[in-house]
């Protein structure tokens, strides 16, 4: 086996116990990424110089012994994560020159738990889009099927991990731009419950809704990296204390005491036959384990999309109100006055569904228009989170499918806009009610491509869904069985 094939923490042991050497590590992936990104662009920038610098001071820690959690391990971070030094551009033309005099609080942990930062992976523009093809930067293929989109907006991280062009990447999820790559890509993304992680450092798309998460091979990977991320920061203001961070302890294979409900709105028309068949023998495995499976109505799936992309976009256009050519970022070079500066900085700097979004949400924020749409979709939202806590009086989890389709082709997505944000529809819940969700890998279609299967949970109870995905993935299907298809 490649050493850019073993997971996060087969390699952190193998470092560790001294049969792989950092730089190994890091030739494993630089390989990797000289010989393929040229295809899929998984990047927008990679840090070659620095990491192996970063990777000599690593080696030399492991030889006195240090046992920090990833030391020498190389990772990609979503381009939309503010990094020290290293440009961060959320994959648009207005902040194509833009270099952090910070590290975001989760890239922070990162470098303290040893982790080598490799480079900034690529996204739809300032995380508007599902499919990474909005990017200022081009388009991400998908490594299982290049004629395929990877999903998005964490395309370029899902891609990334797929392609074994690191060992894990940081994502962010509005609505499911972790969940839904991971599923296209064939491999583990955890949204966490909101405010576990620091947000402090994201650039913001929809505050109320973001939230940063890992995207890993596996299970176990994915664990190991939210228990390194998570956790109380003082400069994030919504970011909660006394969170279980433990999440490693759900690494077990016992669901014998697990309720899953199994929403009946999510299998009805529009959902694949093909991704129906792989979910629901998921949920046969899981009930073979021991879980109580069962189906249950779960109200208001209808008014999940036209709720979040009313409250996303309303904040977008707050959010990005601060890129205006003048403090940072592009700036037009023929003006007449300081409101055309704007309109041209603007008008240049963002690209096509980025402008959609922002008069989408300047106009559901208008006087006449604010008490129709976003004060109603609030109440939508409101009345969703309360659905979800009815349903999880009753069960620990709620399965179902990640997206409706596996991966679709490159262009389909873009010439149907409306087509793109119903893609949406069983991840976007999760972030409206500030609860957590796994996407992992339980099959593949006719074409090869993977399909996932979505795990959601209570508040603050990741380690259940781990508990479970870990033993799916044990005992059903993998990305290991995706990777012994070959790519």
């Amino acid at each position: 086996m490649e050493i850019s094939q073993l997971t996060m923490i087969e390699l952190r042991d193998k470092l560790v116990s001294k049969k792989i050497s950092v730089k190994e590590a890091l030739d494993s992936v630089f390989k990797e990424i000289n010989n393929n990104d040229g295809v899929y662009n998984t990047y927008v920038t990679v840090d070659k110089e620095n990491a192996y610098k970063q990777g000599e001071l690593a080696q030399k820690k492991i030889d006195e012994n240090d046992k920090a959690p990833l030391l020498g391990v190389p990772v990609a971070i979503k381009d939309n994560i503010c990094t020290k030094g290293l440009k961060t551009t959320c994959s648009s033309h207005i902040l194509d020159n833009f270099i952090p005099t910070y590290d975001a609080t989760v890239v922070k942990k990162l470098k303290d738990a040893g982790a080598i930062i490799i480079g900034k992976t690529n996204m739809d523009e300032f995380a508007m889009g599902s499919t990474t093809e909005t990017s200022y930067f081009g388009e991400t293929k998908n490594p299982r099927n290049i004629e395929h989109v990877p999903g998005g907006s964490s395309g370029g991280s899902a891609a990334a991990v797929a392609a074994n062009e690191c060992f894990a990447a940081l994502g962010s999820d509005t609505g499911g731009s972790i969940r839904q790559p991971a599923s296209y890509c064939g491999v583990v993304g955890i949204k966490p419950t909101y405010s576990s992680v620091s947000r402090y450092g994201l650039i913001a798309y929809g505050s109320s809704l973001d939230q940063i998460g890992p995207v890993t091979k596996d299970v176990r990977d994915a664990a190991n990296l939210l228990h390194v991320i998570s956790g109380f920061d003082e400069k994030d203001a919504t970011s909660s204390k006394d969170i279980d961070r433990n999440y490693t302890e759900g690494l077990v294979e016992n669901v014998k005491d697990l309720t899953i409900g199994i929403p009946e709105e999510y299998f009805t028309k529009g959902l694949n036959s093909k991704v129906k068949e792989a979910v629901l023998d998921a949920s046969g495995v899981l009930e073979k384990m021991g879980a109580k499976v069962e189906t249950f109505k779960l109200n208001l799936v209808d008014y999940a999309i036209p709720a979040y992309y009313t409250i996303a976009s309303a904040e977008a256009s707050s959010n990005l109100e601060r890129f205006d050519g003048i403090k940072y970022g592009y700036r037009t070079d023929k003006y007449t006055d300081l409101h055309n500066l704007y309109k041209k900085s603007r008008s240049q700097g963002f690209g096509a569904e980025v402008k959609r979004r922002i008069m989408l949400g300047s106009f559901v924020l208008s006087s006449g228009y604010y008490d129709a749409y976003y004060l109603k979709a609030l109440k939508v939202k409101a009345l969703i989170k309360e659905e979800f806590d009815k349903a999880f009086e009753k069960y620990d989890i709620i399965l179902g499918p990640v997206a409706p389709t596996t991966a679709p082709k490159l262009g389909a997505s873009l010439s149907d806009p409306l087509k793109m944000y119903l893609s949406d529809v069983y991840t976007v819940s999760a972030n409206l009610a500030g609860i957590p969700g796994i996407s992992i890998p339980c099959g593949v279609d006719n074409n090869n491509l993977p399909i996932g299967l979505q795990l959601m949970g209570k508040p603050f109870m990741e380690k259940n869904l781990i508990r479970a995905a870990y033993t799916y993935e044990k005992n059903g299907f993998s990305y290991k069985d995706i990777q012994k298809g070959g790519m």
